[in-house]
């Protein structure tokens, strides 16, 4: 039987995620401004698409309004997606719910010092201390899926 809850109708929310991979192997966490949905809570910096938007240049355009960073779209490694339903914003002005899917790339190379332009504060953290992190609910099996590709990574 068919489900016919109102979520199952929206269109989902699509969201890049890139987590920037330093030359130490480890990765750029922003912490989400206070009055922000999650706020307080620390995540891999990116952003919604926009309408028509590919998610490689959805991310390519994050990163430098979040970080002051250039990435190269052709530098974006794929990791791995979370989704599940977004969270009711902060002022309860959302009427409803939408499907969320967030899509995680890794990228090596950029061009700038990532500074916190849109977050409360950036911290380079060690990958398998990401998931010790108070984050929204997607952002661990993201950091459970980029610690596979890491470590997928590395072997010889």
């Amino acid at each position: 039987m068919a489900s016919t809850k109102l979520e199952d109708f929206l269109t989902p929310l699509l969201v890049t995620a890139v987590a920037l991979v330093g030359p130490d192997g480890t990765i750029l966490m922003q912490q989400r401004r206070f009055a922000a949905v999650h706020g307080g809570l620390w995540e891999f910096p990116g952003g919604k698409l926009e309408p028509g938007e590919r998610p490689e240049t959805a991310a390519v355009r994050e990163l430098e309004e979040e970080l002051g960073v250039r990435i190269d779209a052709a530098a974006l490694e794929t990791v791995g997606f979370a989704s599940g339903i977004t969270a009711a914003s902060k002022d309860n002005t959302e009427s409803a719910q939408r499907p969320l899917v967030i899509l995680l790339y890794a990228c090596r190379t950029w061009q700038g010092v990532p500074d916190a332009r849109d977050a409360e504060a950036i911290a380079w953290v060690r990958p398998d201390a990401i998931a010790s992190l108070e984050m929204p609910p997607l952002d661990y099996p993201l950091a459970e899926a980029l610690n596979r590709y890491l470590g997928a990574y590395s072997r010889p």
